[in-house]
């Protein structure tokens, strides 16, 4: 898998209605993960809640989408961010250190509960950005 640059986008509550319709619209293969299925929040009222949305279509076509948890701010307008994700560890950890480098770390690029090493930043743009190194390299990378 090469590096992808994608779109995420954030909802409130409704992002299982949304990256549907998004489906309809777009065609392809819609993926959804709750909250509950990763104990991501500890919020029951989260469980159901979608933690990460991924619609891939024939063309080639990524759409991402969450919902915005009870902790964060959610402010339409502002609901974006930008999705760099793949297997090369070294070239995703270097758009990480300069992005984060000029901006604030939001969630450290660490070890996720899915098993990728995961992080968010805010660049010094104000430019959301989520990194996700994916685990299947890192897991034979170790001895």
């Amino acid at each position: 898998m090469t590096t992808r640059l994608n779109p995420y986008l954030g909802f409130k509550d409704n992002a299982r209605e949304a990256m549907t319709f998004y489906q309809t619209v777009f065609g392809g293969e819609l993926a959804l993960s709750t909250f509950g299925e990763f104990q991501a929040s500890e919020d029951p009222a989260e469980k159901e809640k979608i933690m990460h949305g991924m619609l891939t279509t024939d063309s080639g076509l990524v759409l991402m989408g969450a919902d915005t948890p009870n902790s964060m701010s959610y402010t339409p307008g502002d609901n974006y961010s930008v999705s760099l994700s793949g297997e090369d560890e070294g070239e995703l950890r270097g758009f990480w250190e300069k992005l984060s480098g000029s901006g604030t770390v939001t969630v450290p690029l660490e070890r996720a509960p899915w098993g990728d090493t995961f992080g968010m930043c805010t660049d010094g743009f104000g430019v959301a950005w989520l990194v996700n190194i994916a685990g299947a390299q890192q897991q034979e990378a170790q001895p």
